[in-house]
């Protein structure tokens, strides 16, 4: 997650506007690869689970599986979500308003 930071700070070159923007896009970016990756691992692995479970178990359960992969991605959406959030809080950063009061 820090490497968020460093890679937007590099981009940006100094502009705390353009820091924080940069820390969102890569953030968003990193965590739609991950969410991809993770679900065509979770799809390819039910996949496989439905192949095989249809040689072994008599019983059909192809009716269950759209719902057993929606509560699957739902999952995965949360976790990613939540990685997203942590990933861009670690990395924003406030500018402090300065007071001229004379």
């Amino acid at each position: 997650m820090e490497r968020i930071g460093i890679a937007a700070s590099k981009i940006s070159k100094g502009n705390a506007t353009l820091y924080n923007f940069y820390v969102i896009l890569i953030s968003f970016l990193v965590a739609f690869f991950i969410f991809i990756v993770a679900g065509f691992t979770v799809l390819f692995a039910l996949l496989l689970i439905a192949y095989v479970g249809s040689e072994i178990v008599p019983m059909d359960f192809r009716e269950q599986w759209p719902g057993v992969f929606k509560v699957c991605m739902v999952s995965l959406t949360i976790v990613t979500a939540i990685f997203n959030m942590v990933a861009i809080l670690r990395n924003i950063k406030f500018t402090k308003i300065e007071n001229h009061s004379n």
